[in-house]
């Protein structure tokens, strides 16, 4: 039978992952307490990714604090109470075989929204309905949302402190991989795009300085998880425009945070900018994961519209990223590992007993 790419098991520092197949993280916007902590639907929601052979299964963006949080219906980190719950679902993860990660966030001046589903209302929840002030690089608003505070030096290393101590609840709570969302319009995206960095000191200017508070935050949480917790990044490798952030500063960015500490790079594009074209199709951000992955030789996975094993298997087999990660079509298809094994031809043994009456002949 021939080698079949993505089911190849990856080994990062300790943990081995049982295929390339890995599930983005989707926030979900489900925490109806609005205190932070996870719950039933999160169990359900990330245990039937595992259940169904994927890899490496990432809870989605989980707030470092309450003031990080997207909207006040996200996931955090930031208590013991929210790490316990944390526990009891990656305990049932681990049962599957699979390997799991967690996506540690500060939403910056996007914080403080409405969520994406449930209420027609869009932009910042008013501070009298249960929102909060903001905090950004500067005093930049994004458009449509409530102008952010720029953050002063003790703001800064509060943000540091954050991600430090998300990070090690994180590792106690059993997650195996701690990711740092650097995209999407996040805070840390937030300080490395000119666009919306206008400081002067030194957390602004030149690419350096730009990149400072990330590189910061990967010295601090990989020292706080220590060397055998395989540390990601994700990336937006373009604003989409011009003298914007690009995939030539996300590249050089990408190896500094490599000697900083972390392991591997998770490229996806957009966020920071509204209202720009973003050219839609197939695979769209592949270039953007294969050009950092040349350009410093760097392991990175690869995003976007990916959706049947052909095409995973492509990207994979042709060395244009080391893993795939699969948001929409794993809501679609919890089981889609166990389906591409079987319709690639991979002899895989972590098909679940229960179900093995539905495997292929």
């Amino acid at each position: 039978m021939a080698s079949v790419a993505l089911f190849q098991p990856l080994t990062l520092r300790s943990v081995t992952l049982r295929n390339r197949i890995w599930a983005s993280p989707m926030c979900q916007y489900s925490v109806e307490k609005r205190d932070g902590v996870p719950h039933d639907w999160h169990l359900v929601h990330l245990g039937a990714m595992a259940v169904g052979g994927t890899g490496l299964v990432m809870a989605e963006s989980t707030a470092i604090s309450a003031e990080g949080r997207i909207s006040d219906k996200d996931t955090g980190i930031w208590n013991d109470e929210q790490a316990d719950a944390w526990a009891r679902i990656v305990a049932f993860l681990h049962q599957q075989g699979a390997a799991v990660g967690i996506q540690l966030n500060h939403a910056g001046r996007k914080a403080s929204t409405w969520p994406a589903w449930g209420t027609e209302r869009q932009g910042s929840i008013p501070v009298g309905e249960g929102g909060w002030a903001t905090v950004a690089p500067s005093a930049v608003a994004f458009p449509g949302y409530d102008a952010p505070r720029a953050l002063d030096a003790d703001g800064i290393a509060e943000v540091v402190d954050g991600f430090t101590a998300a990070a090690r609840r994180s590792v106690a709570a059993g997650f195996d991989v701690i990711e740092l969302h650097a995209a999407h319009g996040y805070l840390l995206h937030q300080f490395l795009s000119p666009l919306s960095n206008q400081r002067t000191d030194e957390y602004g200017g030149s690419l350096e300085n730009r990149a400072r508070l990330l590189l910061e935050v990967v010295q601090a949480v990989r020292a706080a998880i220590g060397e055998t917790v395989p540390l990601l990044v994700r990336f937006s490798a373009t604003d989409y425009v011009a003298g914007g952030w690009d995939e030539h500063q996300t590249a050089a960015v990408a190896g500094w945070a490599k000697e900083a500490g972390a392991d591997f790079f998770d490229i996806s594009t957009g966020g920071n900018v509204a209202g720009v074209h973003i050219p839609l199709g197939p695979g769209y951000q592949v270039p953007f994961a294969e050009h950092v992955k040349n350009e410093e030789d760097l392991p990175v996975n690869a995003v976007g519209l990916i959706t049947t094993p052909e095409q995973a298997e492509d990207i994979v087999a042709s060395g244009r990223a080391d893993a795939v990660m699969l948001g929409r079509e794993l809501l679609r298809d919890p089981h889609f590992a166990l389906r591409a094994a079987a319709e690639l031809g991979a002899d895989i043994d972590y098909w679940p007993g229960q179900y093995l009456r539905a495997r292929p002949a």
